[in-house]
């Protein structure tokens, strides 16, 4: 498929690590660049990835590959984008400072040019749909957007016991109680951000297969919280650029609901168990 795209002339490495599309490295005398693709994919996928990998690249925060060309209308579909050169870093703890200081400016210098939550366009958060419809309501967008269609495909999986249910409908239920007097705001996020997702250029941070939307910021920084791989400090030192508002702990299970739930859906019921203690924390 490669060669079809790029010639003879290109040498063709595989890479791994991405669990949604293959990828390679293809590289001639003159330039390298990653290539990901996809049988079969969803209407849109790459389209969706390079809008979102420009939004972030746009900012001038945290260094994001440029798009190079997509097409989603052949089978693969297929996205070409820069290749950044892959070194380990000098400091781990000046990487974590690095990546936490420029996810904060992300979050600090994009606010939603609407003033609501959502996005101009739906997307992918791997390779489950966002759908991202404005709602001036924090409440309403993350219930009606993020948190009820993913429990509608888990119960279309049959991923929804009587008592994960009855959990589920009480959080949402009582999601605007469950949110009561906190002010969110709407900025841009990564939107896919676990250790898999952000790559290292010796001491820069390298931000890749985003899923963004204008959210609050809360839903980001609980999603690190949720797996490891983070370099050392990367919490700390977020927190000390831009500290999240009171009362953060409380509201943490709920804003990893919606990466749990997609996890579930992606993987199946190991990830049940987290469902159902994160409702049960919030339920207390």
């Amino acid at each position: 498929m490669l060669f079809r795209l790029l010639g003879s002339s290109y040498t063709v490495t595989t890479l791994t690590g991405g669990d949604v599309n293959s990828a390679a490295l293809a590289e001639n005398a003159s330039e390298k660049l990653v290539i990901k693709w996809k049988h079969s994919a969803s209407a849109g996928l790459f389209e969706a990835e390079a809008d979102g990998l420009g939004r972030l690249r746009s900012t001038g925060t945290l260094r994001v590959p440029e798009v190079i060309e997509f097409d989603d209308s052949s089978d693969p579909a297929w996205l070409a984008m820069e290749y950044i050169e892959l070194k380990p870093p000098t400091d781990y703890r000046r990487f974590g400072r690095n990546l936490a200081d420029g996810l904060a400016a992300l979050h600090q210098s994009s606010p939603s040019p609407t003033g609501q939550f959502g996005l101009d366009r739906n997307n992918f958060l791997g390779s489950q749909p966002q759908n991202n419809d404005w709602s001036n309501k924090w409440h309403v967008f993350y219930r009606d957007r993020r948190l009820v269609p993913q429990v509608q495909r888990a119960q279309r999986a049959g991923f929804i016991s009587t008592e994960r249910s009855r959990l589920l409908d009480r959080v949402i239920t009582n999601i605007e109680a469950l949110l009561d007097g906190f002010s969110a705001e709407p900025v841009l996020i990564h939107g896919d951000l676990w250790s898999g997702n952000f790559l290292a250029n010796g001491d820069e941070p390298v931000l890749i297969d985003p899923a963004v939307y204008f959210a609050e910021r809360e839903v980001e920084i609980a999603y690190t919280e949720l797996f490891s791989g983070f370099p050392p400090g990367f919490h700390d030192a977020y927190q000390q650029t831009f500290p999240l508002n009171g009362g953060y702990d409380r509201r943490r299970p709920l804003h990893q609901l919606y990466p749990l739930l997609i996890h579930l859906n992606h993987f199946g019921e190991a990830y049940g168990p987290s469902v159902d203690n994160a409702c049960r924390m919030l339920l207390r």
